[in-house]
């Protein structure tokens, strides 16, 4: 049976994670305050110790610092917890023969022009937290372990907060909401990230050979606009929405909510060599957003 240690159990993913990987064997899940086993990624010397005492057969690294304005203010934490923690759980991955699994973001990208980012393309980060994510990468890639990285973005589940739940109580408590349009990318559901993740190391346990980087989005494309919208108007179509007052979602400019991090305008991601390699075909975005939405309203 094989042992899988998962690190940032308490996030979104992470705890998706614990049910997806649950098939595939033995799970070890931990986070920043776990007290039989470090995952503190601030403390990367004692997460590789973890992976030396414990020897599991693959690392799934679920934990970040994904306060995207925060990290502005604390460049070596982010670095920390996004670079340091994931390449010294590489490293460790290498030497025992583990497959290292990694998530990453759009942000390691400029944000410019219109098509979806390629694997192939260059980065270009614009924040401490795309510099670091994408820092963490090349670590995991250098390190010399079998490797899944897989690039996500905007990201959201049921458990927690997020962007829905915060336009959906607004949209209860005003008349106008104003709403981020010239951002784009696909809603991308932590249980989506999860299944696939699953599916993915039992592939790569056949075909070795396919491990490597891969972009992993819900399919089609909107703005914060257009999410919000959706997301507003389905609840005032479910009996259980509640009292939805908003009647104008307005459309607005990212300079209209200035933020510490420079958001990139483009966050579209390619996913077709994902979908080829595993045989996938990855759901719309309003698919898994509807699903969520039944589930808090």
């Amino acid at each position: 049976m094989k042992h899988i240690l998962l690190f940032g159990r308490g996030g979104q993913v992470g705890w998706e994670l614990q049910r997806s990987l649950a098939v595939l064997g033995q799970v070890t899940a931990l986070d920043f305050d776990s007290t039989d086993h470090c995952g503190d990624f601030a403390n990367p010397a004692g997460v590789a110790h973890t992976v030396r005492a414990l020897r599991p057969d693959i690392i799934v690294n679920a934990a970040a610092h994904t306060a995207v304005d925060k990290a502005e203010s604390e460049p070596e934490f982010a670095r920390s917890l996004n670079a340091v923690a994931p390449g010294a759980l590489a490293a460790e991955a290498a030497r025992i023969g583990a497959l290292m699994v990694h998530y990453s973001t759009d942000y390691v990208f400029d944000g410019s022009g219109q098509r979806p980012w390629t694997e192939s393309d260059t980065p270009g980060p614009l924040s401490v937290y795309g510099r670091t994510k994408l820092e963490g990468e090349t670590l995991v890639q250098q390190s010399g372990a079998q490797h899944l990285i897989l690039r996500t973005s905007w990201v959201y589940a049921a458990r927690g907060g997020n962007f829905a739940k915060t336009m959906l109580r607004l949209a209860r408590e005003r008349e106008r909401l104003t709403v981020i349009d010239d951002q784009w990318g696909a809603p991308t559901g932590a249980e989506l990230l999860a299944d696939v993740t699953a599916h993915a190391i039992r592939h790569l346990q056949h075909r070795p050979q396919d491990a490597g980087l891969y972009h992993l989005a819900a399919a089609g494309e909107t703005t914060w606009n257009g999410y919000a919208r959706f997301v507003i108007d389905h609840a005032r179509r479910s009996p259980s929405g509640g009292s939805i007052v908003a009647t104008e979602i307005a459309p607005v400019p990212t300079s209209a909510f200035p933020t510490p991090a420079i958001r990139p305008g483009n966050s579209r991601l390619d996913t077709r060599k994902l979908q080829a390699t595993f045989g996938l075909t990855l759901p719309h975005w309003q698919t898994g957003v509807a699903r969520m939405l039944t589930e808090i309203l």
